[in-house]
């Protein structure tokens, strides 16, 4: 699919050299296309003409007269449309960045007596997820709403759904359709992306790399770029910023928060990501609590709060010893780059394991092997060995079992008072028993409080892996690329194996009315990533709230702390989920709608905005009064929505492992020939529109003898009894009918 829409714009890019330009003026020539799928792949929020008629591409300020072309594009070759402006603002919190892109582009490449589609493409940073978009031009505007597909009906459509979809892992597509030849729209779009943490550093990139070619051809076209950055760390030392891709100045400096802005007329766009890292000084482990009351019409009025902690710069702090087990999927479905990932990730943890550490290997399918009957100090020799063992053992076949090599794994963890347990589960399957797996892990860890499970999870139902990591008071990731499954291997094997705070507790809490936590079960405090709870509470929230823990050294860890919506949502989903619970997913949908953060249980649709939209009110007296009634009580027809699909990453697909189909990303459908769609949808149209309102609006249009006519009628009918049908439409409070 990636291939496909790089094609499209490589032929929109062709055609577009029919467009003439004024002398002097001259577009930059885009580069010749590689062989590469990615070479026109969007790294910046982008805007494309869906030309489906070549005819149509021509300059709309100067007419040219090209050779008429024969044929059409199917599918509709996509021309980069020309950026006008871009405004970027970045609100970093904690370890979640929200980012907002605003821009004008012009439709420069149709004809002005035409008109085409557009197509948006949102291309996010880690872990992105699609707050929402608004599209303004001169005569209309469209936003996003978030609402519940509960409704059998709205799933189908969903399901079906071409106008929104993903075209990799973290690039949305949007079609916005008919724009004028010439004109000039903006575009705000909001997501969310997670801020990375290592070493003590906070590293963000957004993606802001503009192609060439969308730079407007004429010396008169202003260009302003326009950039603000806001950190709040949610603490009172000093935020330090270490690198940065682009001018900006400081506007604002204080204990923990950090405001930094550039504006400036530029000859072409930005053409490198936006980049920044930072680091929040500290010698030692701090934190605190962000209070917050609910929001206006919030569907929980409880308090909110939320804890977090921050891991000391340095990394002479002492970690745990380790006993890790690598649980690794080896079914048909593994077959190819993805087990080849897996195998080079395995690899570089392995190599990063200490001679105190010890460890052991499962590869299962329908059945399970072990590295060894028991757990090995991970010498070099032993690791030499593992590798041995992987190559031969690494075949991928069969089915997919997951709760037997758990089984397993639990079983060869002996009882240790200095040392963290970890089960890394690498899988991409999504099975029928999930819920008593995790029934199961729970029964494990309550048994035995030493043990924690599993830390790392790729690409099946996330929500299932979540719900695991939450457990075990873990972690997991989630590879959506094959190619990122060996980087992300190792990054989650580096969070996980350097917790420096174990068994952590919060007393404080405990006096709390009605108290929720999110997630249920505390995590640990690594060095490679925060540590953040979040919940809600009924009552008065304590001054103070006093966190203990085990460090490494086996010696108490006691800190008081004085006294964030994407992590909660996704927290409840998962609980949801495991429980099957109606009520759970009710919260989901109303913090979804609210937050305006999608979820699995609601769907996001582009909806235009009637505002501003006059219509004439048809004749006085009784039919002006019915009109304005119905007018204000019509309801949307659903082909006023356009419903995005794809927005939700699902929970897995039973039937697709039982048949060893790897997970990928669904295409979306061929639309339907125009004279195919004219001829299935005019008789229904028909029909629809053959109602009373159209009559009287037909009525009024002709002359004033029918509206006289009318009126008579509804008098008339008040003297059969059926005024009562006549004032439930008008309201009315007057004495027409006297």
């Amino acid at each position: 699919m990636a291939y496909q829409f790089s094609s499209s714009v490589a032929f929109g890019l062709n055609l577009s050299k029919r467009i003439y330009y004024e002398r002097g003026s001259a577009p930059i020539p885009a580069p010749a296309m590689s062989r590469s799928s990615s070479e026109y792949l969007p790294t910046a929020p982008m805007c494309y003409a869906m030309i489906t008629d070549p005819e149509t591409v021509e300059n709309p300020d100067i007419r040219s007269y090209q050779p008429y072309v024969h044929g059409s594009c199917q599918p509709p070759a996509l021309i980069p449309l020309q950026l006008h402006g871009v405004a970027m603002e970045v609100d970093c919190c904690l370890d979640t960045a929200f980012v907002t892109v605003t821009g004008k582009w012009r439709v420069h490449c149709v004809t002005a007596s035409s008109t085409c589609d557009c197509q948006v493409a949102i291309p996010m940073g880690e872990q992105g997820s699609l707050l929402g978009l608004e599209v303004t031009d001169a005569e209309r505007s469209y936003h996003t709403e978030l609402i519940s597909q509960k409704d059998d009906k709205d799933k189908e459509k969903i399901a079906k759904a071409k106008d929104g979809y993903f075209l990799k892992s973290q690039i949305y597509i949007i079609r916005i359709p008919q724009f004028k030849g010439g004109s000039i729209f903006s575009i705000k779009i909001k997501w969310t992306q997670k801020i990375l943490f290592h070493n003590g550093q906070f590293s963000l990139s957004v993606p802001f790399s503009f192609p060439s070619y969308v730079t407007p051809v004429g010396r008169k076209i202003s260009k302003k770029e326009n950039i603000i950055l806001k950190v709040n760390s949610g603490a009172a030392t000093e935020v330090l910023c270490r690198t940065i891709s682009h001018p900006l100045k400081g506007l604002l400096r204080q204990a923990g928060k950090l405001s930094l802005s550039y504006e400036a007329e530029v000859p072409a766009w930005s053409s490198t990501d936006f980049s920044f890292s930072y680091t929040v000084s500290s010698t030692d482990i701090f934190g605190g609590v962000l209070l917050q009351s609910p929001f206006l019409r919030d569907f929980d009025d409880r308090e909110m709060f939320c804890l977090y902690l921050y891991p000391e710069n340095g990394q002479d702090r002492k970690v745990f010893r380790k006993d890790v087990v690598f649980v690794v999927d080896i079914s048909a479905s593994m077959k190819g780059s993805p087990l080849e990932n897996i195998k080079n990730g395995l690899l570089a943890s392995l190599s990063q394991l200490s001679a105190q550490d010890t460890f052991n290997i499962i590869a299962f399918n329908v059945e399970v092997n072990l590295w060894s009957p028991c757990m090995e100090p991970a010498t070099e020799e032993a690791i030499l060995k593992a590798n041995k063992w992987i190559d031969t053992t690494f075949i991928a076949n069969g089915g997919t079992n997951i709760m037997l090599p758990l089984t397993k794994a639990m079983k060869l963890f002996q009882k240790s008072t200095n040392s963290i347990s970890l089960i890394f589960l690498v899988t991409d399957g999504a099975v029928d028993d999930e819920r008593e797996i995790c029934n199961f892990v729970k029964n494990c860890v309550t048994s035995a409080q030493s043990i924690h499970t599993p830390r790392l999870c790729l690409y099946c139902n996330q929500y299932f892996l979540q719900m695991l990591a939450q457990i075990g008071r873990g972690h997991y990731d989630a590879a959506h690329d094959l190619d990122s499954i060996d980087f992300r291997m190792q990054r989650l094997f580096n969070i996980a194996s350097s917790v420096i705070v174990a068994d952590i507790t919060i007393e404080s809490l405990e006096d709390l009315e009605s108290q929720v936590l999110f997630p249920n079960h505390i995590p640990d405090l690594s060095l490679g990533s925060l540590f953040i709870i979040s919940g809600r509470y009924d009552g008065t929230f304590p001054e103070s709230v006093k966190v203990t823990g085990t460090l490494a050294d086996m010696t108490n860890f006691v800190m008081e702390l004085k006294v964030l919506s994407k992590r909660h949502i996704d927290l409840v989903t998962a609980d949801a989920w495991l429980l099957e619970n109606e009520e759970l997913k009710e919260k989901v949908i109303k913090m979804s709608i609210q937050n305006k953060v999608p979820s699995e249980y609601t769907c996001m649709v582009l909806v235009e905005n009637n505002e501003g939209k006059k219509e004439p009110i048809p004749g006085p007296f009784l039919i002006q009064k019915v009109y304005r009634k119905v007018s204000l009580q019509r309801i949307d027809l659903d082909n006023q929505k356009l419903f995005l699909g794809g927005m939700s990453l699902g929970f897995g697909d039973t039937k697709a492992t039982a048949k060893n189909i790897p997970p990928a990303i669904k295409e979306a459908k061929p639309s339907e020939g125009l004279m195919q769609k004219a001829a299935s949808t005019c008789c229904s149209r028909l029909a629809n529109n053959c109602c009373g309102m159209c009559l009287l609006k037909t009525c009024a249009c002709v002359n004033d003898q029918c509206t006289i006519v009318c009126s008579q009628l509804c008098a008339a009918l008040a003297c059969f009894e059926l005024i009562k049908c006549c004032i439930e439409l008008c309201d009315c409070d007057c004495d027409c009918f006297d």
